[in-house]
C-alpha cells in the first residue's frame, strides 16, 4: 500500500500534538527500559542532589529542545526518507526526555519552568534551517548532536560519584546521541559553516546556565 504523503496542515497539526505532549504534560512511560532501573539509589547530601538535580534538570531541558528541534526539521522535510529518519531519532530522544523526568522526580525536584522557551525555540531554528533543505537539516542535526554528546560528557564528569542512577542514564543518552549524529551524517549531512557553530554553541550554553536554576 502506498504510503499516505503528509499535507501542511497534517504536519501542523501534529507539531502541536508534539508540543502539548512534550511540554504540557507528564512524559509518561518510554517504550523502552529505564536504564537506572537495577542501580541502587545512593544517600546523597541536600548539596549533591540539588547539584544532580541541575544537571538532570539541564539534560531534560535539551530533551525539550531537541523535540522541537526534530519537529522543525520534520515540518519541512522535502524527502520521505529524511522525515522518516527524524521522526525515529525524535522517539528515541522522546525515551530521554521521560528518562530525565523520571530522574528529576527521584531527585525531588522539577523540570525546567521555561520548558516552553526551549521547546519553541528550537523548533523555529529547525524549522528555519530545514528550509534551505534536507541535507542543512541534517547538517544541523549531526552538530546539535556532537554538542549534546560533549555536554553529556561533561555532566557525567561533574555529577557526584555517588550518583549512579544518574550516570546510567546519561551513559545511554551519550551512546544513543552519537548514533543520532552518525546516522545524519550517513544520510547526506552537509557541513554547516564555522559561524552557524559558534552561535549554535553560544545558544546553548544559554540554555544549559539558565535551566540549571529555573
Amino acid at each position: 500500500m502506498r504510503e499516505r504523503q503528509l499535507s501542511g496542515l497534517d504536519r501542523l497539526l501534529s507539531g502541536a500534538n508534539n508540543f502539548l505532549r512534550t511540554v504540557a504534560a507528564p512524559a509518561g512511560s518510554p517504550a523502552r527500559p529505564y536504564p537506572a532501573k537495577d542501580v541502587d539509589e545512593a544517600e546523597l547530601s541536600d548539596a549533591d542532589r540539588r547539584h544532580a538535580a541541575g544537571l538532570m534538570r539541564v539534560n531534560h531541558a535539551g530533551e525539550i529542545a531537541a523535540q522541537g528541534l526534530y519537529q522543525g526539521h520534520a515540518a519541512v522535510a522535502r524527502e520521505g526518507s529524511v522525515e522518516s529518519h527524524i521522526h525515529q531519532a525524535a522517539q528515541e530522544e522522546f525515551d530521554h526526555l521521560a528518562w530525565c523526568e523520571q530522574r528529576l522526580k527521584e531527585l525531588k525536584s522539577d523540570r525546567s519552568r521555561l520548558s516552553p522557551f526551549w521547546y519553541a525555540g528550537a523548533f523555529a531554528m529547525g524549522a528555519a534551517s530545514g528550509v534551505l533543505g534536507d541535507k542543512w537539516s541534517l547538517g544541523f542535526i549531526a552538530a546539535t548532536e556532537q554538542q549534546v554528546v560533549e555536554h553529556l560528557e561533561s555532566h557525567y564528569e561533574r555529577l557526584p560519584k555517588d550518583d549512579k542512577r544518574s550516570r546510567a542514564i546519561i551513559r545511554q543518552m551519550r551512546v544513543e546521541e552519537e548514533e543520532h549524529e552518525h546516522d545524519a551524517i550517513d544520510a547526506g549531512a552537509a557541513e554547516l559553516p564555522a559561524g552557524i557553530k559558534k552561535l549554535m554553541t553560544i545558544t546553548s550554553k544559554v540554555m544549559t546556565r539558565t535551566a540549571y536554576w529555573i
